[in-house]
């Protein structure tokens, strides 16, 4: 992060003429930062025998993949079922689900969406934390 600070402020001060050499560019972080937002998928229907790899391989074809992660089960160690692709752009985004939602990746067809920001945990209720507090007569 503290990185990513120095290069904006000698980029803004003058210091870095061109914001393409080589040295900025081959960084994925300052693509994004150049770029706006990346495009965030959600993939659902994937089989337990997908990695993160295959994922990202599969998904690569259609633009720049930042990243590939599977949700993966805590007690189990196995996958959920579902992972999450960014892409740099929005266009590539695009493309990915045209081409992706409902084809098969290892013996499963999967589905391709947007990813949508997570709501609340728990639906709402308050988790015990404990006795509750004595009410206070006055």
């Amino acid at each position: 992060m503290a990185a990513m600070r120095n290069l904006s402020k000698n980029f803004m001060f003058g210091r870095i003429s061109d914001p393409t050499s080589s040295l900025l560019s081959s960084s994925p972080a300052f693509l994004l930062s150049c770029r706006g937002i990346a495009s965030k998928l959600f993939v659902g229907g994937l089989s337990y025998h997908t990695t993160e790899d295959g994922l990202s391989e599969a998904f690569s074809q259609y633009g720049q993949v930042i990243e590939a992660t599977i949700v993966m089960d805590r007690v189990s160690d196995r996958s959920k079922g579902f992972g999450f692709v960014s892409y740099a752009s929005e266009h590539e985004a695009e493309k990915a689900i045209t081409e992706m939602d409902g084809k098969t990746l290892n013996g499963r067809v999967i589905f391709v969406d947007y990813a949508k920001p997570r709501s609340g945990y728990g639906g709402g209720m308050p988790i015990a934390r404990g006795p509750p507090e004595p009410a206070l007569n006055n």
